[in-house]
């Protein structure tokens, strides 16, 4: 199957996302970090043995909501963030970039 935008036909999910004048830089990093982010959010929740379900009761927040976050449907604000994270034993921080040719 292919999809046509323009006069552009792409094939593959790549030959779309890696198209800057389909996806920004900026909306690639940004997707790109929620993807990450959500991922380790699951694996702190999975590595504490905690149920979505159990999550939930400790945060005030139902279980679908938390099973839409993980599964990318929607985004969290940051005090819904702080909500999941502190059962967890996380919080957030913001921390300078490293540079890779230091």
């Amino acid at each position: 199957m292919s999809i046509k935008i323009g006069n552009e036909e792409f094939t593959e999910f790549d030959d779309l996302y890696n198209d800057p004048s389909f996806v920004t830089d900026s909306e690639r990093s940004e997707i790109e970090f929620e993807v990450a982010f959500i991922g380790k959010l699951i694996e702190a929740r999975e590595k504490s043995g905690m149920s979505q379900k159990k999550l939930a009761e400790l945060t005030g927040l139902k279980q679908p909501a938390i099973a839409r976050l993980e599964n990318l449907k929607a985004t969290p604000r940051i005090d819904t963030l702080f909500k999941l994270l502190d059962p967890l034993g996380y919080t957030l921080a913001i921390v300078p970039k490293t540079k890779a040719n230091n």
